[in-house]
């Protein structure tokens, strides 16, 4: 069985909650087979539409998302939203992002300076924005955006939701089972606190070229704490170093943290590598 479930195919998803032809979604898909990940190739979808009719392929698959599962829970039961997740996640998804910046902006001007923001047990360690946050970067909307897809496509989030129809976990072949990722947690391993990517051109440097370089040497090394090593082409290598926005960099990290997270349950984790403890409102951050 273990050697079934290390063949499942793998997918990093660089996500954004208003896609376009500039600036896609992106998804990196690949496997991985003793401790090595093949990058295969790079799916860029410039819509939510795309990337909703794309997640309603059968699978099986095991991929990373880089967006936020789930809100703090100090903020839900401040609010006084359900406290179930599904039930939460079926409120949040009727509101507009408007009325979601500003619900979170007077919830933020009610408390103190340096502690406006609430976070999730998940976001310190990771060093990830906190999921209520709207601005640089939005990651209050890319829950908004993402969480009810992957929900309508009935994938499973484990530790949150158990999927449906044809990917339940009672399918093992056509299973697609969805964590969430941060690829700036492993990014940092590397590089500490040097930037490798700018959406602003100007700020497109010469600097973090050789940063993105650097990382990329380091993945293919093995160099980092998850204990596998990326395979690319010659052409995939300067395509991700090419890349000055990041995006497919950081579909690629999302790999790399779903193979981790494969290998966690080929070892018999079935809840790959998410802690016992984890918060069922809050979710995590996988590899954190």
């Amino acid at each position: 069985m273990a050697g079934d479930r290390v063949s499942q195919p793998l997918l990093g998803c660089d996500f954004s909650s208003a896609p376009s032809r500039q600036k896609p979604i992106v998804v990196a898909l690949g496997t991985q087979s003793d401790g090595r990940v093949v990058l295969s190739k790079l799916v860029q979808l410039a819509s939510l539409e795309a990337f909703a009719d794309w997640l309603q392929r059968p699978g099986p698959w095991l991929g990373a998302f880089d967006l936020p599962f789930g809100l703090p829970r100090e903020l839900v039961e401040t609010l006084g939203w359900p406290t179930e997740w599904q039930a939460c996640i079926a409120h949040y998804s009727q509101l507009s992002r408007e009325q979601i910046r500003t619900t979170f902006a007077a919830f933020c001007d009610a408390r103190p300076v340096g502690g406006k923001f609430a976070h999730r047990a998940t976001d310190y360690p990771a060093g990830a924005s906190p999921s209520m946050k709207w601005v640089n970067p939005p990651v209050a909307f890319m829950l908004h955006a993402g969480v009810p897809l992957l929900l309508k496509a009935g994938v499973i989030l484990p530790g949150l939701h158990p999927g449906s129809g044809s990917g339940d976990a009672q399918d093992g072949q056509a299973q697609r089972v969805a964590l969430e990722a941060y690829p700036g947690l492993l990014a940092r391993e590397v590089l500490g606190q040097r930037s490798y990517k700018s959406d602003d051109k100007v700020r497109q440097t010469a600097e973090r070229l050789i940063a993105r370089k650097d990382l990329i040497n380091a993945l293919e090394q093995g160099q980092t704490r998850l204990g596998v090593r990326l395979k690319l082409t010659h052409a995939q290598r300067d395509a991700l170093a090419d890349d000055a926005r990041g995006d497919s960099l950081d579909a690629v990290l999302c790999l790399l943290q779903a193979a981790w997270a494969q290998a966690q349950f080929a070892a018999g984790d079935t809840r790959y590598g998410l802690p016992a403890a984890m918060d069922p409102l809050e979710g995590w951050i996988v590899t954190v």
